[in-house]
């Protein structure tokens, strides 16, 4: 059996709503274990896949095949490498924003708090601020605001007094110790979710998601061509958030511009009115697919 760092989450319905032809130029901005890309490739004939990812621990994931071209490279950075090749304009582009089940499974990288590890959470290893620097430096307010506004953290404000009054007394190095932490201040009812809250939140700053979410979207607006498909797979209310106001008005605030005529003016025509999840059977299968949304948006 596979490997859950192998198993593409709604893989299906991703290859359908990317619309893809035999010549097609696309974009998988997170190729991860290659799941999605290996299943794009299969639809393609003489086209191209321009596969992008940061973390070096999917290079073992790579495909020997003419039509991959892979960067290894934040995918807010998309319209620069594909100007490198030569490229400005495809007919598709996929993103699963999940973090693959391979990082979560492996201690040292920190992403979990159900394994003993260096608080790290860096998707790029090679540099950065990492989740022990922030842990450790920043202040109560940043803390505060951290986890209030990417964790949802509704008591936010004690849990950042909290750690700043337990790392007076030693450095919080491990995901552990910042476990035993925040279990201090989660409701007994919700403590494992309220420990993921809290993790989320602290992976999110580190890897500077939410910037670069939109830095991706801006971006991919500007490279697809008219009747170009976006393709995107979210897991959490604040990048699910993000990407249904962008496909739905082009901005990240889903404010409606109309036309004259009171049109709206969109440079996206929705294709699932209906956010796609998945069916039982997959998340029977595959339970980090029980928080996935699949969004389709068709450039105008």
């Amino acid at each position: 059996m596979n490997s859950p760092y192998h198993i593409p989450v709604l893989a299906s319905e991703s290859i359908e709503g990317l619309n893809l032809f035999p010549g097609a130029d696309v974009v998988d901005a997170t190729f991860g274990g290659g799941g999605h890309s290996k299943l794009i490739l299969e639809k393609l004939e003489h086209g191209r896949l321009f596969a992008f990812d940061q973390d070096e621990d999917t290079f073992v994931n790579v495909m020997n095949d003419s039509r991959l071209y892979f960067v290894h490279h934040n995918f807010r950075y998309i319209k620069n490498f594909l100007r490198f090749y030569g490229v400005n304009s495809v007919d598709s582009i996929f993103a699963d924003l999940g973090v693959s089940s391979h990082d979560f499974d492996v201690p040292d990288r920190g992403f979990s708090f159900r394994f003993e590890g260096k608080l790290d959470m860096r998707m790029n290893q090679n540099g950065g601020k990492n989740a022990e620097e922030i842990i450790n430096t920043y202040p109560e307010e940043q803390l505060d605001n951290i986890f209030r506004m990417f964790g949802e953290i509704k008591n936010s404000r004690y849990l950042a007094s909290v750690i700043c009054n337990k790392r007076t007394s030693g450095k919080i190095r491990t995901t552990h110790q910042l476990k035993d932490i925040v279990s201090e201040c989660a409701p007994r009812a919700i403590e494992n979710k309220y420990l993921a809250q809290v993790f989320q939140a602290l992976r999110i700053e580190v890897n500077d998601e939410m910037d670069a979410l939109k830095e991706f979207f801006e971006a991919s607006l500007s490279l697809l061509k008219p009747g170009g498909r976006l393709v995107v797979i979210t897991y959490h209310s604040l990048e699910d958030r993000i990407c249904k106001n962008f496909m739905k008005t082009g901005n990240f605030e889903g404010k409606q511009e109309k036309d004259f005529y009171g049109n709206v003016n969109s440079p996206f025509r929705i294709i699932n009115r209906k956010v796609i999840i998945p069916g039982e059977e997959e998340m029977k299968n595959n339970s980090r697919s029980r928080s996935a949304k699949l969004r389709i948006a068709e450039r105008i």
